[in-house]
This record gives structure tokens, C-alpha cells and sequence, in this order.
């Protein structure tokens, strides 16, 4: 009889009644103590607003269900699918939506509604997977910084490919604990060409200078994410950064001769094992003979340009010589590239002026490198206060090493 009455009275009511009677209903139906009977003509009265002309009065509905367990489970769907000010609480609170209603909300829903479904306190990974391919920007961002978001390592890939040359996106990838190795590598990638792009647009450099410039410092950084991935994740982390660089193209002889001069086996070593189909263990004991036939043979099977053999020998000769460098922030030992350079002269006859082009390309950096690092050195002794500072410091430090890309890009504007 009170739902009979409710419902002749809405016929006459104001908007602004109708709401506030939406929401002293939805009250009554979440704790009244209603019994079976009243509970559904209740039930049917809450669902002929849900078609309300006014959306005040399902918006009222929508605040009172939204983080109800025992909510009307129809009445939910059908808010969930209202327009995006509406259904904006049901989809970012509702207990009751499964992963496929969300799916079907973010494939239906504009940029507010999708932006609410990753906010979710808990966002499973096919949702995430379902933003990260159509979602729209201000979505995937606050998704990305999501700390309840399941994102599996290839729909953070395709946020990168979809959304890598922007900076908020960027940042909010970077701010997400543990991120895996080849989405760092992505978003190096993804920075360098944007801004390769973009200065050859400027007609700051040719395309060809442009070219190098992406690939070298493209290397760089990928060296660096190399040891960061040995560091935190070991030999598997190092291994699936070695399988992305090889699908996208940027595995090449160039990088892993870059990371042996770095002092870095393991991309070699990784990049071996994957691209001759040998097991780790193999690799690493015919890494260790490397001046043996059964090295090269390994070489040439992973399909390794033959002409940058003694390279490879040399600078692995140089690594045994000098020690395996490990440090967070690797670059070029000048020492051990004169070395390789040394040994390539040597016994060239003309057949590895390219790869002496490029490892005069390496001493370059590399003595530019040594020249800065001693520079600032000097400078700081010069500058230093007579008081020396403390040893420790007991504040909060960081979890890891991270890619500086605002570093990065500066670097690769000013070159």
C-alpha cells in the first residue's frame, strides 16, 4: 500500500521531491525491516525511477546503492549504464558489477565513466586490459596510478604504445612499484622517438643524425634498465627485457656490444640463450671459453654478424681483465673500448672499418663521459665546505633505481 501511494504521489512531484523520495526509499529498502512482500514492491518501485525522466532522482539512487552489497542487482546494471554523472559511483563503488559488466561498461562508456571503473579499488586484469586498448587518456592514466589495478606486463606495454609520448602518462607508468623491465624499455623508446620527431620536424637535425642519435641513446638507457632488471628481478626479469627488445626490433649487435664495454654479461649472455635457443647453462660456459670454437659457433647461431667476432672476444678478453662493472648507472669504460679498438685494428684488412667507426663512436662518448665525471669531481673538491658532511643519513630512501626520463629527454634535446 505505501509503495501504491509513493508511486501516485511521484506522479505529481517535483524533480527535487521525486529525488529525495528516491533516496528515503532506497534507505528503507537497504535497512527498513521489510519482509519478503514489502521487500520486492519495494524493490519494483525503486526500479520504475531507474527511468526516471529526471536524473536527480536516478542520481539519488545511484549514491544510495552504489557501495550496497545487498543493493537491487538489476537496478545496479541499469545504472551502471546510465549516463556517465550517474553511473559514475556505481561503476568506481559497486560491489555487485562483475569483471564482464565492466568490460561492457568501459566499451560503452565516455572518458568519466571509464576514468571511474579504473579508480576501482580493485580493478582486474581483464578490465585492464580492456582500458588499456580503448580507453581513453585521462583513463589509462589514472589507471596507471592505480595501486588496486591488476595491469599484466602487455596492457602496460599497449598504454605505452598508445599513450608513451605523454608526459602524465609517462609519470604515471614510472610511479608504479616494480615496473617491469620492457615497459621501461617502451617508455625509453617511446620518448626518443617523440622527440626525434619532433626535432627533425624543427629542422634541427637531418633525419639520418636524427636516426643515430635515437638509436644511441635508445641503447643507453636500454643498458641501464639491463642492470637494473639483474638487480631487482635476476636473470628471468633480464631475459623477458632481452625477448621484448628482440619483438620490437631494438635487440641488435650494437646494444649488446654497447653493454659488454659497459661491463654488462648479462644482455649478452640473455640475448645468446634467446636467439640461439640453447639453455643458460650452455651459453654461459661457452661465454666463459669464448676464444673456442664452440663460442663462435654459438655466435653464429644466433645469427650475430660474423665481422664483429673479434669484437665480441676482445671485449669479453677486456671484461675478464678489468672486472665486471655493476654499478646502477653503467657507461662506457674508455679502457676497455681502446681495448677492443686496439685488438680490431690489429687484424683489419679492411673488413670492420664500419665496426671501427662505431667503436670510435664508443671512445668518444666514453672519454666525453670520463671528462664530465672528472669535471664535476673537481668541481664539488673545489666547492666543498671545510665541515665534512655526515657518512649516513638515516631518512627515507628509495625503493630502486628508476630511469630519469626528464633526464633523458634533456639529454637528448642538448645532443
Amino acid at each position: 500500500m505505501i509503495v501504491r501511494h509513493f508511486l501516485t504521489w511521484a506522479q505529481t512531484a517535483s524533480a527535487a521531491q521525486r529525488a529525495e523520495g528516491a533516496g528515503d526509499m532506497a534507505r528503507t529498502y537497504l535497512y527498513g525491516d521489510l519482509d519478503t512482500a514489502e521487500r520486492r514492491q519495494v524493490e519494483i518501485a525503486l526500479m520504475s525511477l531507474a527511468e526516471d525522466p529526471s536524473p536527480l532522482v536516478r542520481r539519488a539512487l545511484a549514491d544510495n546503492f552504489a557501495s550496497a552489497i545487498d543493493a537491487p542487482r538489476a537496478l545496479v546494471s541499469a545504472l551502471a549504464c546510465d549516463q556517465s554523472a550517474i553511473a559514475g559511483p556505481v561503476l568506481s563503488r559497486s560491489p555487485l558489477l562483475s569483471e564482464a559488466e565492466l568490460v561492457d561498461c568501459v566499451a560503452i562508456g565516455d572518458a568519466t565513466a571509464q576514468t571511474a571503473i579504473a579508480l576501482r579499488a580493485r580493478v582486474p586484469h581483464g578490465v585492464c586490459a580492456a582500458l588499456a586498448e580503448i580507453g581513453a587518456r585521462d583513463a589509462c592514466v589514472a589507471l596507471a596510478v592505480n595501486p588496486g589495478a591488476d595491469i599484466l606486463d602487455f596492457s602496460l606495454r599497449r598504454m605505452v604504445a598508445r599513450f608513451g609520448d605523454d608526459g602524465d602518462m609517462r609519470e604515471a607508468l614510472l610511479s608504479r612499484p616494480a615496473l617491469p623491465a620492457s615497459v621501461r624499455s617502451a617508455l625509453v623508446g617511446a620518448v626518443a622517438e617523440s622527440l626525434s620527431a619532433f626535432v627533425i620536424n624543427c629542422g634541427w637535425l637531418s633525419h639520418e643524425r636524427a636516426d643515430r642519435l635515437l638509436r644511441e641513446e635508445r641503447d643507453k638507457a636500454n643498458v641501464l634498465i639491463v642492470t637494473e632488471a639483474a638487480e631487482y628481478d635476476g636473470r628471468q626479469g633480464v631475459r623477458e627485457l632481452v625477448a621484448h627488445l628482440r619483438a620490437c626490433g631494438h635487440l641488435t649487435s650494437s646494444l649488446v656490444l654497447r653493454a659488454l664495454l659497459s661491463g654488462n654479461r648479462d644482455l649478452f649472455e640473455a640475448s645468446l640463450v634467446e636467439l640461439s635457443g640453447l639453455n643458460d647453462d650452455k651459453v654461459a660456459a661457452l661465454i666463459d671459453d669464448f676464444r673456442g670454437a664452440g663460442f663462435a659457433a654459438a655466435y653464429l647461431r644466433a645469427g650475430l654478424p660474423e665481422k664483429f667476432l673479434p669484437a665480441f672476444r676482445a671485449a669479453l678478453s677486456a671484461q675478464r681483465e678489468y672486472g665486471h662493472v655493476g654499478s646502477p648507472d653503467p657507461r662506457l669504460s674508455l679502457v676497455m673500448v681502446e681495448r677492443v679498438i686496439t685488438a680490431c685494428e690489429s687484424m683489419n684488412e679492411g673488413q670492420l672499418d664500419m665496426l671501427l667507426a662505431l667503436l670510435r663512436r664508443f671512445e668518444r662518448e666514453a672519454a666525453l663521459e670520463e671528462a664530465r665525471a672528472e669535471t664535476a669531481r673537481i668541481t664539488q673538491e673545489a666547492t666543498a665546505p671545510d665541515v665534512a658532511p655526515p657518512t649516513t643519513f638515516s631518512g627515507v630512501t628509495a625503493s630502486g633505481p628508476l630511469i630519469d626520463l626528464v633526464a633523458f629527454e634533456a639529454e637528448l634535446m642538448a645532443a
